[in-house]
C-alpha cells in the first residue's frame, strides 16, 4: 500500500464518477456544442451568482486567462509573496501578459487591506507600471491551506473599487474554505470580478477548472483559452466528472479537514518536529529538526511507502484527500509517532 499525501490532485475517479463520465452527452466544445459542459458552466455561474463561466483544462490556465483579461503589458498586479499565480505558474503572468507582480509580505499567504492600501498608495507616474489587478488565493497553498477572513476581503474589495483595480480570486481550493468557514459561493461572487475554481484538487475530478465572471470577461476568456491551446472537443466526459464532484464531494471535505487536524495533533507531540503551522483545511505544513533535515525525513518516510512533498524553506507538506482512507490514516499516525 502506497500512502500518497503529496497533493489532493493524486485522486482517482470514484465508481460513481466513472459511471457519470461514461454516460455523458457530448459534442464539440470549440463550437460550444457540448451539452454537458454548457450545462456545467451555467450551473457554476448560477451557484456563484455570476453572469457566465468557462471550462478550462487547468487552474493555471484559468488564472492566466484572468490576468490577461484584466491587464495590458507593462501593468502591475498585487499578490501575496506566497501566491500561486506568482510562485507556481511558470512565470506566466510575465510571459503571457507582460505584467509585473508587486509582492505583499502577508501572513501564511494572506495580506491585509492596510497592506494593500500602503502598497498601492501614490498617484500614477509615467515611470511606474500602472496598477490594474489584485489577486488573492483562497485557500492558500504555500500558506498551509489557510482561509482568508471574509471581512478582510470585503475591506480589500472596497480598496479595489476606490482605486479602479480589478479583483481576481484564485479559488483552486475555495470549496475547502467554504466548508471550513461555513460560507457560500454567492458571497464570493458578489466580491470578485473573476473567480477560478478547480475540480481536480479536493473535489476529486481527474481534470478541470472553471473561470467565472461577467459575460464580457468570459467572451474575452474564450478567445484567450483558444490562444493558449485550451480549446477542447468532446470535453463533456470531463465536465460530467466535475459535475458529479460538485454534487457528491463537497460536504465530505470536512473529513479531510478532520484528518489533517489529527495529523497535526500527533506532529505536535513528537520531539523531532519543531513547528506545525495552524491547520484549517486539508493541508498540513510542518518543520523537522535540522539534525534530521526535511529531505532526509521525506526520504525515510518514502521508504515506508508514505509520500510527502517539500515546499522549500524547510517546509514539509501533507495533503489529505478523497483517496486517503481510514486505514492509511492509522498507518501514517503510527509512522509519525514511531519515527526515529
Amino acid at each position: 500500500m502506497i500512502i500518497d499525501l503529496i497533493s489532493d490532485t493524486v485522486t482517482k475517479p470514484t465508481p460513481g464518477m466513472l459511471q457519470a463520465m461514461m454516460h455523458a452527452q457530448v459534442g464539440d466544445d470549440v463550437f460550444s456544442m457540448d451539452p454537458t459542459v454548457n450545462a456545467l458552466q451555467k450551473k457554476v455561474a448560477a451557484m456563484f451568482g455570476m453572469e457566465d463561466a468557462l471550462f478550462f483544462p487547468s487552474g493555471t490556465m484559468a488564472n492566466q486567462a484572468a490576468i490577461k483579461i484584466h491587464t495590458q503589458p507593462g501593468d502591475l498586479l498585487f499578490c501575496d509573496k506566497y501566491a500561486h499565480v506568482y510562485n507556481y505558474e511558470s512565470g506566466g503572468a510575465a510571459f503571457h501578459s507582460g505584467v509585473t507582480c508587486r509582492l505583499i509580505d502577508g501572513s501564511r499567504g494572506m495580506f491585509s487591506a492596510a497592506q494593500l492600501e500602503e502598497a498601492s498608495s501614490g498617484s500614477p507616474q509615467i515611470y511606474l507600471p500602472y496598477a490594474r489587478l489584485v489577486c488573492i488565493e483562497n485557500t492558500t497553498n504555500k500558506g498551509g491551506g489557510a482561509c482568508w477572513d471574509f471581512s478582510e476581503l470585503e475591506k480589500i474589495e472596497k480598496i479595489t473599487r476606490e482605486k479602479n483595480l480589478a479583483f481576481h480570486l484564485d479559488g483552486a481550493r475555495l470549496f475547502n474554505a467554504l466548508v471550513a468557514k461555513n460560507e457560500t459561493p454567492q458571497q464570493y461572487g458578489q466580491l470578485f470580478d473573476t473567480i477560478s475554481i478547480c475540480f481536480s484538487k479536493g473535489l476529486g475530478a481527474p481534470v478541470g477548472s472553471m473561470l467565472l465572471g461577467s459575460k464580457e470577461h468570459i467572451h474575452k476568456a474564450l478567445r484567450i483559452r483558444k490562444l493558449y491551446g485550451g480549446g477542447m472537443r468532446q470535453v463533456g466526459f470531463l465536465a460530467s466528472a466535475c459535475d458529479y464532484a460538485l454534487d457528491h464531494h463537497v460536504e465530505r471535505l470536512a473529513e479531510d479537514h478532520q484528518k489533517a487536524k489529527e495529523i497535526g495533533a500527533v506532529l505536535k507531540t513528537v520531539s523531532y518536529v519543531t513547528k506545525v503551522e495552524t491547520i484549517e483545511t486539508n493541508i498540513v505544513i510542518f518543520y523537522v529538526d535540522t539534525a534530521i533535515g526535511d529531505d532526509n525525513f521525506i526520504k525515510r518516510m518514502k521508504d515506508q511507502k508514505i509520500l510527502l512533498t517539500p515546499m522549500g524553506e524547510g517546509k514539509i507538506r501533507i495533503v489529505t484527500h478523497l483517496d486517503y482512507t481510514n486505514e492509511m490514516h492509522a498507518i501514517l499516525l503510527d509512522a509519525l509517532r514511531n519515527f526515529q
